[in-house]
């Protein structure tokens, strides 16, 4: 028995790991890299039409978002998820596979006018469909035999609707070893589902460590923050844009407002218009209210026991074509907008930024994790111009951020679900998280609670009668793509440009004024302008 790691090592996403048991082989997750990458991954050992099973801790696409791509390459065999994984799946699979085929579209246009080779996507939607047929869904703590001698259990991970951990059990020759895969281990006391499951047993335990090194620290009154984001905003006549995960995170979000509307919180602005502009996200929201009452926390059943829904209310407004998004900006009426992505590398909320980001008034409020390089912390670090769709647009934007709101269990939350088992495992794996943060995490478990733990890179090898490693990866770290500092130029005299415009109109704002004002003023533009005629530009070469 032995096992691979390939993605989500020292990285944050792309988890994928091969668990190989003589010639059976099955993969757990199998994700995509969003934001910066840090490591080349290695390549799979085996072709995917020799993997025997793949086994879905939940369904962000940092961890199913490949797939299709091993379906498009030759996997035919079964993949085992919860019931609301699978139904998430149905609509974030489909989402992904229409993005493959709408950029290898849009690339293959510019690589014709350029007389390059057209692009191919990563894989359509008939690939999609036929990984979503090859589901097989179970509810929680039911024992699966998936081959001889190999079985699985899910846990409730509590990250997100149908998240687990999974528990892969192979017996070989009488002897029994457990694999314990944390997937993505979720905060407490959150809205719609339930606290994290904590394990039993588990000879070997594969944990997640997006938040390793740090602490959620006291739990905010999330309702009175949401409560005065919204009441100061819409005070100043301004638009609160919600960056949000489509699934998760805005039915979350929803879940807050209702309440705050329900308890008249938002005091002067009536039934303040809220829009989710996410087409993926209005789907997930319909999946999140359609009765999946195995995976609901209580205070969600008691809801719909009383005929509440609690997700939605009188002002909430879908906007699920793209004529409905733009009427969004063109409607002047302070309002809540809740877009993806969460990240605000793509889709409808770079739209809403572009409307936004400049105006003093509004307020761009993040409630989830922002990856390094990603627009969304870029924001978030203070940058006072962003580009989005070829323009440079001034962060004037009241820019919030709400704590603790994750959907990660946090340093100490991991060491507690750790501590849970009853028995000291052989040896911990720390993945999914950040380059440094999966070693201090490491340490932590190691010094805190005395197991031991080592944060594989990927390509390495572990055998899992001994515990070691027979096979070291390459360690590769990806070269960062360098800045087009010419282009950047352009930009930057483009801002020169339109701040000479911008003089202009203060100038003739000023037309009439008293003699002194003009006066000082005039000083104040000709220092300005001796200050930067030193440089003759016209002899640069």
């Amino acid at each position: 028995m032995k096992i691979t790691f390939i993605g989500a090592a020292h990285e944050v996403t792309g988890s994928c790991t091969l668990i190989s048991i003589g010639t059976k082989n099955i993969l757990v997750d199998c994700g995509m890299e969003q934001g910066v990458d840090t490591y080349e991954n290695a390549d799979l050992p085996i072709l995917p039409i020799d993997i025997d099973a793949i086994l879905l801790t939940h369904a962000h696409i940092d961890h199913s978002g490949k797939i299709p791509a091993m379906v498009a390459s030759g996997y035919n065999g079964p993949v085992y998820s919860t019931i609301a994984t699978h139904r998430l799946c149905e609509i974030m699979l489909r989402d992904s596979a229409h993005i493959q085929e709408f950029e290898a579209k849009w690339r293959s246009r510019k690589a014709k006018r350029a007389g390059e080779d057209e692009y191919s996507p990563i894989y359509t939607m008939a690939d999609a469909e036929k990984a979503l047929s090859l589901f097989e869904s179970y509810s929680y703590n039911e024992e699966i035999e998936i081959l001889d001698g190999v079985k699985i259990s899910f846990l409730d991970a509590g990250h997100l609707l149908g998240s687990s951990s999974i528990y892969v059990t192979i017996t070989e020759k009488g002897e029994s070893t457990t694999l314990l895969f944390s997937g993505d281990i979720g905060n407490t006391a959150r809205p719609l589902i339930r606290d994290p499951q904590k394990p039993r047993l588990a000879d070997y335990v594969i944990v997640e460590s997006t938040y390793g090194d740090r602490l959620h620290g006291e739990r905010p009154d999330y309702e009175t923050q949401f409560t005065n984001i919204i009441q100061r905003t819409l005070d100043r006549g301004g638009n609160v844009v919600i960056p949000s995960f489509a699934i998760g995170r805005t039915q979350e979000i929803l879940y807050l407002i209702r309440k705050i509307k329900e308890e008249g919180l938002v005091k002067n602005h009536g039934d303040f218009p809220v829009f989710v502009d996410s087409p993926l996200a209005i789907e997930a929201t319909g999946i999140y209210a359609s009765g999946l009452t195995d995976f609901y926390d209580e205070e969600t059943l008691e809801l719909l026991s009383r005929g509440i829904n609690p997700i939605t209310f009188k002002s909430l407004n879908l906007a699920i074509t793209s004529d409905d998004s733009r009427a969004i900006n063109e409607n002047m009426t302070p309002k809540v907008i809740i877009s993806a992505s969460g990240m605000c590398e793509a889709g409808r909320i770079r739209h809403h930024l572009k409307h936004n980001l400049w105006r003093s008034e509004s307020t761009i409020l993040f409630v989830g994790y922002q990856s390094e390089g990603t627009l969304g912390r870029r924001i978030i670090d203070g940058d006072r111009f962003v580009n989005l769709f070829g323009e440079e647009i001034a962060v004037r934007a009241k820019v919030e951020t709400i704590a603790g709101i994750s959907g990660h269990a946090d340093k100490n939350m991991l060491l507690d679900w750790l501590s849970a088992l009853e028995k000291a495992p052989k040896k911990v794996f720390v993945n999914h998280g950040g380059d440094g943060v999966c070693d201090d995490f490491a340490k932590a478990i190691s010094d805190t609670l005395g197991y031991e733990a080592i944060a594989p890179f990927s390509g390495d090898v572990f055998d899992l009668t001994s515990g070691e490693c027979v096979e070291k990866g390459v360690v590769t770290r990806v070269t960062p793509r360098i800045a087009n500092t010419k282009k950047r130029a352009g930009v930057v005299f483009e801002r020169l440009l339109a701040a000479g415009r911008h003089l202009m109109n203060v100038i003739e704002q000023n037309r009439g004024g008293a003699n002194k004002d003009l006066a000082r003023f005039t000083s104040q533009i000709e220092a300005l302008c001796e200050k930067y005629e030193r440089k003759d530009y016209s002899k640069k070469k």
